[in-house]
């Protein structure tokens, strides 16, 4: 796991969703304020640090180019996303699930892999991405750092979503906390198709725009 990605899984699992010991009411990393259940968060760009916010702290960083950046609400299902098989055994992931990022730090693009262990990071061939982003133009709207491109192929699913970093990890969380023994168990497979359901209902709505 690299330095910036296990800081963000890190704090991410200090989430209300993922956190061992909860406390009761969750307050706003930068006024205090006592957060709902479903709150926004902010990515610190240099350390790749998540803070839980209120939304009205969440608007003081929505431009480009502040030291905290917030992480977007909105959930796109890329339904007539395109990728061959060639090209996803060019990624070279050893599981049929990542999400792909661009980090304004490596100024790249990073693949990120759910593991019983947290986040690991592979190294994503230029020209593997070059193709998937000319094929797909709608992955070069992502934003930097908050917004990537998650992609499902385990078993027969072939399931593509832009979604926040912050749900990217949530997954993640997921896998860490309900894998079992060598395939992961029963419970973690239902977790995670739960997680995605979630999405696809989301994707679009107000809610998370």
């Amino acid at each position: 796991m690299s330095p910036g990605s296990s800081s963000v899984f890190n704090s991410l699992v200090r989430l209300r969703e993922f956190a061992a010991n909860r406390r009761t009411v969750e307050l706003c990393g930068f006024c205090a304020a006592e957060l709902p259940q479903h709150h926004e968060h902010l990515l610190e760009i240099a350390t790749r640090k998540m803070e839980c916010v209120c939304r009205g702290c969440a608007i003081l960083f929505t431009n480009q180019g502040q030291k905290y950046q917030r992480v977007p609400r909105r959930v796109r299902a890329l339904a007539d996303f395109r990728m061959t098989d060639a090209q996803w055994e060019a990624l070279a992931i050893p599981i049929g699930m990542a999400f792909l990022f661009y980090s304004s730090l490596d100024n790249k693009v990073v693949a990120l892999y759910p593991s019983p262990g947290g986040p690991i990071e592979s190294l994503l061939p230029l020209q593997s991405w070059e193709e998937i982003a000319n094929d797909n133009p709608q992955v070069r709207e992502m934003k930097p750092d908050v917004e990537g491109l998650l992609i499902h192929r385990i078993r027969s699913a072939r399931d593509y979503y832009l979604i926040p970093i912050d749900e990217c990890f949530k997954l993640v969380g997921i896998i860490r906390t309900h894998w079992k023994g060598i395939s992961g168990g029963y419970t973690v497979w239902e977790q995670v198709a739960t997680f995605l359901s979630v999405l696809r209902q989301h994707a679009e709505s107000e809610f998370y725009n």
